[in-house]
Parts: C-alpha cells; sequence; structure tokens
C-alpha cells in the first residue's frame, strides 16, 4: 500500500513539473518572439525614416510626397528608387498609389531595367489598405 501512495505521489509531482515547465517555457518563448517582433518593427520603422530624410532632402514636402517624387525621378537608381517604393509601402498611403501604379506593369522583375514588380505590388496592396502588422509598432508619430 506504501509503494502504492508513493508512486501515485510521485505520478502528481512528474505531472506537475512538466506542466510547470511548459508553462514556463512557453511564457518565455512567447516574451522572445514578442521582443524579437518589436526589434524586428522598429528597424523596420528606422529604415523607412532613412528612407523619408534622404528623399525630404532632395525633393522637400512631407515624407509621402518626397518618396513619391524620389520614386518618380528616374534620374535615381533603381536600387534607391525600389527602396522608395519600400518605404512607401510601408507608410501606406494612398497618395502613393499613382506613383506606384505608374510603374507597375505586372510583368516579371528586371532589377537591371525598371522597377521591382513584386515590390510595387506589394506597396500598392499596402496602400489600398492592406495590413501592416509591423507599422502597428512604429508608424504613429515617428514621421
Amino acid at each position: 500500500m506504501f509503494f502504492i501512495k508513493m508512486n501515485s505521489i510521485r505520478r502528481k509531482m512528474k505531472k506537475e513539473k512538466f506542466k510547470n515547465v511548459v508553462i514556463y517555457g512557453g511564457s518565455v518563448f512567447l516574451g522572445v518572439m514578442f521582443f524579437v517582433y518589436v526589434i524586428s518593427c522598429s528597424w523596420i520603422g528606422v529604415g523607412v525614416r532613412e528612407k523619408c530624410v534622404m528623399a525630404k532632402e532632395v525633393y522637400g514636402g512631407g515624407c509621402v510626397e518626397a518618396l513619391v517624387s524620389f520614386v518618380d525621378d528616374e534620374g535615381n537608381s533603381l536600387e534607391d528608387r525600389n527602396g522608395a517604393v519600400w518605404a512607401l509601402g510601408q507608410l501606406g498611403d494612398e497618395r502613393a498609389l499613382v506613383v506606384l501604379n505608374k510603374y507597375y506593369t505586372g510583368g516579371e522583375c528586371d532589377h537591371d531595367k525598371y522597377l521591382c514588380q513584386h515590390e510595387l505590388k506589394k506597396a500598392i496592396k499596402l496602400c489600398k489598405g492592406g495590413f501592416n502588422v509591423s507599422a502597428l509598432v512604429w508608424r504613429n508619430g515617428i514621421l
């Protein structure tokens, strides 16, 4: 009888220990994932801010207007213009749709000759109200 009771107590203790490991381990995992999410989103916000400052130095005005002008100026490198397209998508402002649609053909990407069609498609979607999970962290009030 004593051994049966001891085995029962040991099983309960193992179950309780397992439960604690799952709860604490899961909490640590979620905490780390949240930290990575916040850091990643903040990094995106810094990138958007850098693109915005760069465009505003050359074209003046607000961030969206400056980035639109930057994208539309074919004197800028395709790489820099693609970065501005990305930033416009992250900002998600419908005022950018005119210039984004101007360059979007829906064709294959040819980064040596044209703006990235994939990036334009994503930016258009975000400017039409698509959900941007990273913007929840950085968008409000940084620009």
